[in-house]
Formats: C-alpha cells, structure tokens, sequence
C-alpha cells in the first residue's frame, strides 16, 4: 500500500519530469527558431552580394571592392561643381553592325571629351584596342556622344564614372557590339584597373561591348573582364576628382552623380 509520503514523493518526480520536458522542448524549439533565423539572414547576405556583385559595372548596353569609409553626400548637401550644359540634345541612332575598319592601327590616336566639368583628354590604346578606338572613332563622328549625361558614379568598392548612354537611363547602345581587346593589358596588375583608365562596359558576357564605358578615378579592383583602351591625362584626372568629390545621389555608393556631368562633345583625332 502506498503511504501518503510516497505518493507525495511520486507527485513531486512526475511535476519535475514535466518540467524538464517542457524545458526541453522549448530550447529545441528556440535552436530551430534561430536556426530558421540564421538562413533567411545568411540568404538575404547573399542575395544582396550577388545583386551588387552582378550590378557592378554591368550591361549597361543591356539594361557596369573594400567598402568606402564614408557615405557620398545627399544632393542637398553638396553644391553643383560643374556648368550648365550646351545646348541640343542626344542621338539615340543605332547601327546593325560594327563599323568597318578605317583607322590606322599603327597611329596614335587622342579622345577628347568636353564636358559641363572640364576637358577630359585621353591618349588611346590603338594598337591594342583598335576595334574600341575605331567604333569611339566612328561615333564621335557621328556626334553620337555629344549632349550625353554621365549617368552613374560609384564611390563604394569600386571608383569610377560611367558614360556613353545617349539615353541616361544605364540601357542604351549603338546597336551593335563590340569584341573584348586588350584583357592582357600589362597595367591591370592583380586584377587592379588603376586611376586613368578608361576601359568598357558590358553586359557581363564576353563581347559584349557597345558604347558606354568607365573612367577609373582611383584604383579599383576589377575582373580583367573590361577592355582598358585609354589613360586619363594628368589635368583629365582632376576633372574627374571633382566630380568624385561632389559623390552620387544615392549616398549608399553607387547612383547619378551630384554634378550635372554632361559630354558636351567628343572628338577623336588622329595624332
């Protein structure tokens, strides 16, 4: 027979048991919690990476890496550094094919871009590049670049201004597209675009090129995936440093510029 001590002893063991149980359960059911936690946090880490990663200099003719110790500034933060633009409006021509080779491989070429900012000269990598310097040769003869905004500036990871959308929206192109020249460049040292280069944008595939493309305003690491085909002169990287400085729209790195940077007119000239 079971005395009324027992029984209090045997009361006491099953609410202990029950205890433990639910203490059991409700760690397990806090691991799983976290659990759950920690992979929608690990794939929205990713995903984001991924998305920056994709975006980065990207098709830009199909729509173009340590992070920047400071944000850029709000628009309402900096003054406009440059001048109002010149008057007309940009060419949304398009071509079925690439131009027809007619420079002179052999020749030295120079691009220069008068922008709202400030001229920006560049000596061109002809014999390395001659498919890049002979379709910039053929657009700027058509004007196509002039009265073109610089649509992007990146200030986070990576340093450099993007142009040559005659739309301004990141997407436009002459209709046809270029091969990738020049990978091999002996300037792109562990994988490193220098300041002063000016080099192409694409979609992220091979041969991908088309009008736009990116001048480099402080070293930037790159994939050897954009052909360089040009260095910024020493007065051109000032003008770009002025731009830089006045940072993007989006103060989170990567938008339009703050500066009103508009290519009043290219021109290449044979030298």
């Amino acid at each position: 027979m079971v005395t009324q001590e027992q029984r209090k002893r045997q009361l006491a063991r099953e609410k202990f048991l029950r205890q433990q149980q639910r203490r059991t359960a409700a760690r397990r059911k806090a691991r799983m919690r976290n659990s759950v936690i920690a992979s929608v946090l690990g794939v929205i880490l990713v995903g984001s990476l991924a998305l920056y990663t994709s975006d980065v200099l990207k098709g830009d003719d199909d729509k173009s890496d340590a992070a920047a110790a400071t944000p850029s500034p709000t628009p309402s933060a900096i003054a406009d550094p440059c001048k109002k633009p010149a008057e007309g409006k940009a060419k949304t021509a398009t071509w079925k094919k690439e131009p027809s080779m007619t420079i002179d491989k052999s020749a030295k070429y120079t691009m220069k871009l008068a922008t709202t900012c400030g001229d920006i000269d560049i000596a061109l990598k002809t014999k390395a590049a001659p498919h890049t310097v002979n379709s910039f040769d053929f657009l700027a003869a058509k004007g196509y670049f002039d009265h073109t905004k610089c649509h992007r500036l990146t200030t986070n990871g990576i340093y450099v201004l993007q142009c040559g959308d005659p739309t301004g929206s990141g997407s436009g192109g002459p209709g046809y597209t270029i091969p990738d020249e020049n990978l091999k460049d002996k300037s792109l040292k562990d994988n490193v675009y220098p300041a002063g280069t000016i080099a192409m944008a694409n979609t992220g595939q091979a041969h991908t090129g088309g009008s736009q493309f990116f001048l480099v305003y402080q070293d930037s690491q790159l994939p050897p995936s954009y052909t360089p085909f040009g260095t910024v002169s020493k007065s051109g990287m000032t003008v770009l440093k002025k731009i830089a400085a006045a940072g993007e729209s989006t103060g989170a790195g990567d938008g339009a510029p703050n500066a009103t940077v508009v290519i009043n007119k290219a021109t290449v000239t044979k030298s």
